[in-house]
């Protein structure tokens, strides 16, 4: 098995995780929230925090040579499921192709406060 481990630069080492792990040619994306970068935190605006989760995972995915497309399973936690409509208005504007299966859980509170967490598996064609 060949198994390459997937950190963006702005990764913390301190953290008892990888941002993705390439394993056999299947990636395995981490759970992500949309952080903002100045304060750690997730910011105040749904739409901002949102564009940088999916940047995020968009990040990563180019960092393994890989693309949104390439995305064949999604899981994404969120506290609020009122947020679903709202989610996926901006999530469908990242693919090109058909979208992934998925699934949209809700859960509890999140870390730093936010809204949403998405982790996938990604396998180029």
């Amino acid at each position: 098995m060949s198994r390459k481990y997937i950190n963006l630069p702005s990764h913390d080492p301190k953290l008892p995780f990888s941002d993705a792990v390439l394993l056999d040619g299947t990636l395995y994306l981490s759970g992500r929230i949309g952080i903002d970068p100045k304060t750690g935190q997730a910011p105040n605006d749904i739409d901002l925090e949102i564009k940088y989760l999916l940047d995020g995972v968009k990040a990563v995915l180019a960092a393994a040579g890989m693309t949104m497309d390439d995305l064949f399973s999604v899981q994404i936690f969120c506290p609020n499921l009122s947020l679903f409509d709202h989610f996926n208005a901006t999530y469908r504007t990242y693919f090109t192709r058909e979208l992934p299966a998925r699934a949209f859980l809700g859960s509890g509170p999140l870390l730093r406060g936010g809204h949403f967490e998405l982790m996938a598996q990604a396998r180029k064609d």
